[in-house]
């Protein structure tokens, strides 16, 4: 009996994902189906557009040929029509001179003959019918402002819809993700000279496995992309995983979308844990403000937000993190006295993790590091063997220091504006970085019995976390250069 119900529970299972597979499908066909109408409308208009553009230019050039013809023509004939004016004067010119040659000749008076003779002769000398040049100036014949499209004419009646770029296939085993970024690879099967750029789309999902059709985050899109491969810098990891697929574009048309990747993207996400903080701390989401008024109405207003927010439902929260636990210092439980300390709402209790706090330097007390969840609500960060932490102190005079078991070591160090820690909890590591240059600050080495959280601590200051971060490789590799070898911060342990 119970091996039949543990085999019609299989049944039922293979049926519910079949069919969740198949609802997918359908969502697919509809997103298909609507796709085509207006893909198809779009071609259609970019068709038009682009034969009306090819008789705009037809058009353009023909006015521009028309232009010059009469162009030409206007300067030719006012040539001709200047050379035509000269010639009939110069020749009504001769004709008065040859006249009055005539009467000369005629004349029977001596005496005046010799002196319209010579009048005569420098009259003929400076006649314009000697200066004139019988040919003309320009020519008649405007043959070679015709044209012949007759290769044009091949060229159009040659002309089909533009192939459709080949789809590309994401390289997955050259894909990387490290330091907050990833560098997505792709190729085409054949090469293709014709590529003008790429289009890359990337999404968020908590989901491992193919990309579905319906997902709670949008795809972002990257364009202009001219190369196989493209890096995005500075994410935030505030999901488990992203999809990736990419598209190749021609000058007029782009090809279909490559089947979508998914990659991991761990990295260690949490928030801080306003139930915990102190009544003078007030928390707005990674950010916290010393609040000398106490700020139990903040708190309060804040907390219901919380719980009617849809980003910090019970669902989504084990989504997001199934170490996330709702905070058991919700009340008189939470810290209080002197113990203005507020912690993560993230357990740790294996692996390696990083996250990074900014905080003022004029804070007259600041502190960082980790806890366990037990943390008493009257305990100083520091100040007992269940915290380990980096402590700035302002208030007679400025000093840094690490601080475990009520045991202080003063650092000597430039104080940074940010601060990043790292908890490698098999090891029994934590280690603090000026962030910006990844220099190493201190050390702690331990054995933790208990997972631990983050934690902090502020008194007339302020600090925000920044979480969604990855290990950084220069972090790595320091730490694995130091393993093994003894810690000069022993005492503190």
């Amino acid at each position: 009996m119970g091996e039949q119900k543990e085999s019609l529970r299989k049944i039922i299972t293979t049926l519910a994902l079949k069919n969740e597979e198949i609802q997918n499908f359908i969502c697919s066909l509809k997103q298909s189906l609507q796709n085509l109408e207006a893909n198809s409308t779009r071609v259609q208009e970019d068709l038009e557009s682009e034969f009306s553009s090819l008789h705009t230019v037809l058009d353009e050039l023909k006015d521009g040929m028309l232009t010059r013809i009469k162009q030409e023509r206007a300067s030719r004939t006012y040539e001709l029509q200047s050379q035509l004016s000269a010639c009939t004067k110069a020749l009504e010119s001769s004709e008065e001179l040859l006249e009055t040659a005539n009467q000369t000749i005629c004349s029977s008076e001596t005496d005046d003959f010799t002196q319209a003779a010579k009048d005569i002769k420098d009259s003929v000398t400076m006649a314009p019918a000697f200066r004139l040049s019988l040919k003309a100036k320009v020519s008649d014949n405007m043959n070679h402002m015709m044209v012949d499209f007759t290769q044009e004419k091949e060229v159009l009646q040659a002309i089909k819809f533009l192939p459709v770029p080949a789809t590309p296939e994401i390289q997955l085993s050259e894909c990387q993700v490290c330091d907050n970024t990833v560098t997505v690879v792709w190729a085409l099967a054949e090469p293709d000279s014709k590529i003008d750029h790429y289009v890359l789309e990337h999404r968020r999902t908590n989901h491992d496995g193919p990309p579905r059709p319906r997902e709670d985050y949008p795809w972002m899109v990257l364009e202009g992309i001219k190369t196989t491969e493209h890096t995005l810098n500075g994410l935030r990891f505030d999901t488990r995983f992203m999809n990736f697929r990419v598209k190749a574009c021609n000058k007029a048309v782009a090809g279909e979308f490559s089947e979508p990747v998914t990659l991991e993207t761990h990295a260690f996400m949490f928030k801080l844990d306003a139930g915990s903080a102190h009544q003078n701390l007030r928390v707005e989401e990674l950010s916290v403000e010393w609040d000398s008024s106490g700020g139990k109405i903040q708190d309060i207003r804040k907390d219901k937000n919380l719980t009617n927010s849809p980003m910090r439902s019970p669902a989504r929260t084990a989504m997001m993190s199934p170490k996330r636990t709702p905070s058991a210092r919700v009340g008189r439980d939470r810290f209080t006295a002197e113990s203005y300390t507020v912690l993560g709402d993230s357990m740790i209790d294996a692996g390696q993790q990083y996250w990074e706090v900014s905080f003022d330097k004029e804070s007259k007390a600041f502190a960082a590091g980790v806890a366990l969840r037990n943390l008493g609500r009257f305990d100083q960060l520091g100040k007992s063997n269940a915290s380990w932490c980096l402590h700035l102190n302002n208030w007679l005079q400025q000093s840094l220091t690490a601080k475990h078991n009520n045991k202080a070591r003063t650092l000597d160090c430039p104080i940074p504006n940010r601060i990043g820690v790292y908890c490698n909890y098999e090891e029994g590591t934590l280690s603090f970085y000026n962030a910006k240059s990844k220099l190493l600050i201190h050390t702690f080495r331990t054995k933790f019995q208990q997972p631990v959280v983050p934690a902090f601590m502020v008194w007339n200051g302020t600090f925000t976390v920044h979480t969604g971060l990855q290990v950084p490789s220069i972090v790595q590799c320091g730490q694995k250069r130091n393993s093994g070898t003894s810690s000069s911060n022993a005492s503190l342990t």
